[in-house]
């Protein structure tokens, strides 16, 4: 099933499942973080970080009569900070489940060797932030990251995935995952050329979610200056992509990369979430999607781990509400996480 184009309603099971294990959990603090910016920092009370349990999450997969394809540990804090992820991967393997991995770069403990040999054996793509290809930009843009070391971690986590494809292993995708803002708009053909001269295989950008009103000013959608500017963009980075070949043979593909309407009409894309994927947060809810509304609880209570199964909950009525019927929901009508050709 090609679901990236699929519109049939509500999928039989979820094909992928997050579970957000650690979001307490940074060592970095890049500025547009809705948790662990200093802004964010700032105005959270202390408290112990909250983590899922290995078991319950390896639990949870089991319960399901027909496994996810994927399994993408915690998209908010660091996820190579919890303790359960190797033995994570460990338990995918076993399942033949792919791990899909979001990283800020640093690769906390074990390096990026160690974690390559870890990760790269089991996923199907490892996605690491960057902000610019301009040293001091990306440093400002990851949360103090030091660009160079960051460039010689990424080069070695490439370097073991080749090595493991090499002597016949899993071939793990690796991919820069970009916020786009207007400080680095300029530089996504840049990031295309980088992409391709360090043999990684994609590079996708998202739109800055704007969680503080600080952040307006750096949105690409704020204004028809900034929408021209973005489209401008956009058109650069797909020659850049089309004319820099990628190491390793073949070309960069750039996810995300989509002309907005210089009107101001808000494009009405596809929903990559609702009735495809079901995500589980650190305190056990289920939730249709990692859009704030869903946890405020603006699109119903969809159950927990504590209350039953996630097959369970995905057949009740309330997720197929919402999974079914997402179009003709207020929070969704203008939400930033639809996108272009969906999952």
């Amino acid at each position: 099933m090609g679901l990236s184009t699929y519109d049939g309603g509500m999928l039989p099971s979820p094909w992928r499942i997050t579970f957000i294990t650690n979001p307490d959990e940074c060592n970095l603090r890049c500025p547009m973080c809705a948790s662990h910016s200093d802004e964010a920092r700032a105005s959270r009370p202390a408290a112990p970080p909250r983590r899922l349990a290995l078991n319950d999450v390896i639990r949870a997969i089991d319960s399901l009569s027909s496994p996810p394809i994927e399994v993408i540990p915690s998209t908010r804090g660091e996820p190579l900070l919890w303790d359960g992820l190797p033995g994570l991967a460990e338990a995918c393997g076993a399942r033949s489940i792919s791990l899909n991995v979001t990283t800020n770069g640093s690769f906390p403990g074990r390096g990026a060797a160690d974690w390559a040999r870890i990760l790269c054996p089991v996923s199907s793509d490892v996605k690491v932030s960057w902000g610019s290809a301009t040293p001091w930009l990306d440093a400002e843009l990851i949360g103090g990251r030091d660009h160079v070391r960051a460039l010689a971690d990424l080069r070695t986590f490439v370097r073991v995935r080749d090595e493991t494809a090499a002597a016949g292993g899993n071939r793990c995708g690796v991919t820069l995952q970009v916020a786009a803002r207007s400080e680095n708009v300029g530089e996504l053909p840049a990031l295309a050329r980088l992409a391709a001269a360090e043999g990684l295989d994609r590079v996708k950008v998202n739109h800055l979610q704007l969680h503080f009103p600080s952040l307006e000013a750096s949105s690409l959608r704020c204004s028809p200056e900034a929408v021209r500017r973005w489209n401008e963009a956009v058109r650069a980075a797909h020659d850049a992509a089309t004319t820099n070949s990628r190491r390793g043979g073949g070309e960069v593909s750039l996810v995300g990369l989509v002309e907005l309407p210089e009107n101001g009409g808000a494009p009405l894309w596809d929903c990559p979430f609702a009735g495809r994927e079901a995500w589980v947060e650190v305190n056990g809810a289920y939730l249709p999607c990692p859009a704030p509304a869903a946890r405020e609880g603006r699109l119903g209570h969809l159950g927990s781990l504590r209350e039953g199964t996630i097959a369970e909950a995905w057949s009740a009525p309330a997720w197929r509400a919402v999974g079914d019927g997402w179009k003709d929901l207020a929070p969704c009508g203008d939400c930033a996480f639809r996108s272009p050709g969906g999952a």
